[in-house]
């Protein structure tokens, strides 16, 4: 079970006490919300702080927000994850939902911080930052960027900020990550003038690929982590890093998280000629196209009946556009692979990670499929069992499964912004 769905027994220690202080994190998609309460409690281990995991006392999130049948879902220190029904027709709700769920297993009186998952940092922001009316305004105007996202994170930062008006809240970034990458991979090859606008590159998943980062470095040592990485992060929503030195190179997602590898409802990497015959055969305007290419593509989209890889291959068989799907999906992220590792000048470590390539072994063999000549081979008993190594002994490449946690991120870097604001300046 992953650390996502069950809080350890070590960490149940720290949730006894009465007066701990906490940490909380807040996660929002598109119709979901995870949570996390940590204790800021320093780990008493050899390890360096910045590698330390948090202690995590609460853990939980509710599914299918604006959809029928949403689902709260929680576990506490060492329990097993308790699953409710719950009313959340929106972000607002779900998140009362969720508070008066979280008072009575970790007091909101006892948190100190709270840490929030923003998608869009834009250009400007290569790092957490304490939120402020100013920066408030300034990711306001970001909206437009990833008007599927950010209005909701925004209105659950400013609902929070009423709702613990008294503590800091930091702001944490998924592009952030990515702002190492070299100018040549932020372009995009459109007339000048609209770089000034923002338009460039920008990259996402930022907060998964530093969990893989750190957990790779703790599990495999810094050589491993500091190599040459693909790190393929394949959910509802999937993309892939080329990251070397621990720093992100390039990433398949662009200037939205619309574009890349095809993905659960989202299209990936179209033609823009496809958008143009469809303005003008099809009269579609943009709310039209934002529709398609974001909720109605995809895998949901070339099967034409789900967008869960669990329901393609279970129709594969009989249905030939499920089987189509899938194959189209494993094409686009084999191929990916191969051009990071290029980018790279080579691959040490491939890995999986998102619930797709954590909890997959036929996609992962799919896609691993064809790619001896980077040296990977998978056991397929590994594979089978979902293990930390799915690589074969022989093959001169090394593939693991980390299951990310990227609210372990949100928490360690909105412990090190409260830090800093304690410092003498």
């Amino acid at each position: 079970m992953s650390s996502r769905d069950h809080v350890d027994e070590n960490e149940s220690k720290s949730a006894g006490k009465a007066d701990a202080s906490t940490l909380l994190t807040l996660n929002a998609g598109s119709s979901s919300l995870k949570f996390a309460v940590f204790s800021t409690e320093a780990p008493s281990n050899d390890t360096s702080s910045a590698e330390r995991q948090p202690k995590r006392i609460v853990a939980g999130d509710v599914s299918r927000i604006g959809h029928s049948g949403a689902t709260l879902r929680i576990s506490k220190a060492g329990e097993a994850k308790v699953e409710t029904a719950c009313d959340a027709p929106d972000q607002a709700r779900a998140l009362e939902v969720v508070l008066e769920k979280l008072d009575a297993l970790a007091p909101l009186s006892r948190v100190v911080a709270v840490g929030h998952r923003i998608v869009h940092g834009g250009r400007d922001n290569d790092g957490a930052r304490l939120v402020t009316k100013e920066l408030l305004e300034e990711l306001n105007d970001l909206s437009s960027l990833d008007p599927n996202h950010m209005p909701s994170e925004l209105a659950l930062v400013r609902a929070m900020q009423k709702k613990l008006a008294d503590i800091p809240h930091v702001a944490c970034f998924d592009t952030a990550f990515h702002r190492t990458m070299p100018r040549v991979a932020r372009l995009v090859s459109i007339d000048r003038k609209y770089e000034e606008e923002g338009i460039e590159r920008y990259g996402f998943h930022g907060l998964s690929y530093a969990f893989v980062v750190s957990e790779l470095e703790r599990v495999a040592g810094r050589e491993a982590a500091q190599g040459r990485l693909v790190v393929a992060h394949l959910g509802s929503g999937s993309s892939l890093a080329a990251i070397h030195h621990g720093r992100s190179v390039d990433t398949t997602m662009g200037f939205t998280p619309t574009s890349g590898v095809m993905m659960g409802t989202r299209s990936g990497d179209l033609d823009p000629g496809i958008l143009l015959y469809l303005l003008r055969k099809h009269g579609l305007d943009s709310k039209a196209l934002d529709e398609l290419v974001n909720a109605r593509s995809g895998l949901l989209g070339v099967s034409g009946t789900s967008s869960d890889v669990r329901d393609l291959l279970e129709r594969e068989a009989t249905d030939e556009r499920a089987k189509e799907a899938l194959a189209l999906f494993c094409y686009q992220v084999k191929k990916s692979i191969g051009a990071l590792a290029t980018v790279l000048g080579g691959i040490d470590t491939l890995v999986f990670t998102g619930g797709i390539g954590e909890n997959s072994p036929e996609i992962r063999a799919r896609i691993a499929d064809g790619l001896e000549h980077l040296g990977i081979t998978l056991d397929e008993t590994s594979n089978e069992k979902n293990s930390a190594v799915i690589s074969q002994h022989r093959s001169s490449k090394t593939v693991r499964i980390v299951q990310t946690d990227e609210e372990v991120i949100l928490a360690r870097q909105t412990a090190q912004i409260v830090a800093s604001q304690k410092e003498p300046s």
